[in-house]
């Protein structure tokens, strides 16, 4: 039987669209323009197995939707969808229970993919996990799950690179791994040591951080893996500086 997936938003071009992308990917659907015609189509939740739900709509928005389809059915799959994106809308999505928060305007690819990987999810799968230790075990695995489905992996056991490169493994929403390269350049090295009056060399934990941090920014707007599996790091947001002059 079809997975059956609705979506709530108040843009009948927009439901369309995402209509006719989730059929031809073999899923039933059905639509709603508000919130509260949504509760009354999802009703208790039990004849769907997902929701792809607006943020921006009038009267009830997407996080008073959510919450009150959390309410009904504490284990649904939302995939939250907006074109005003911030880190504090995500993050209060994400503790309201969306398992994923995705970026309009959609492409058909981000749209399936943000789909297919909710429904495979634990019901409340977190952004960031890391993989527990044990004094004296060997250092694990740091996994970073991006809110479109991607997850990346650090392996710490992997052999050093050069000091200025970074090896990730990203894994697809569908699963497909690749190795992916960043690489630091000096100026974003040069600048902390400027503005900070410390040196962070390139093989600092900081820059790991960095690079870990630009790969993921790119996987969740862009919704794919780099060209040529490689990025460069060029540049520092000014607001790191705090955070690199206070790093060990």
């Amino acid at each position: 039987m079809s997975k059956r997936i609705l979506i709530i938003d108040d843009e009948e071009h927009i439901r369309r669209m995402m209509h006719i992308t989730l059929e031809a990917a073999g899923y039933a659907v059905g639509e709603a323009q508000d919130g509260p015609e949504g509760l009354r189509l999802y009703g208790d939740g039990a004849n769907w197995d997902g929701v792809v739900l607006d943020q921006r709509m009038p009267g009830m928005d997407g996080l008073e939707t959510l919450k009150h389809i959390k309410d009904i059915k504490p284990e649904a799959r939302v995939v939250m969808a907006t074109a005003y994106a911030s880190i504090d809308l995500a993050v209060d999505a994400m503790k309201l229970g969306a398992i994923d928060f995705v970026r309009k305007p959609l492409t058909p690819d981000i749209l399936r993919n943000a789909v297919a990987a909710a429904l495979t999810k634990p019901a409340l799968a977190s952004h960031v996990a890391v993989t527990p230790t044990t004094p004296g075990a060997a250092q694990p695995l740091i996994q970073t799950v991006t809110m479109n489905g991607f997850t990346i992996l650090d392996d710490t056991e992997t052999p050093p690179l050069e000091e200025r490169q970074r090896r990730f493994v990203v894994v697809s929403p569908h699963g497909e791994k690749h190795d992916v390269l960043v690489e630091i350049e000096s100026e974003p090295v040069e600048y902390v040591e400027r503005m900070t009056g410390r040196r962070l060399a390139p093989d600092s934990s900081f820059w790991t951080a960095q690079a870990r941090l630009l790969l993921s920014d790119f996987l969740w707007s862009e919704g794919k893996v780099p060209p040529m599996r490689r990025l460069v790091l060029n540049s520092l947001d000014p607001e790191k500086l705090p955070i690199a002059a206070r790093w060990k």
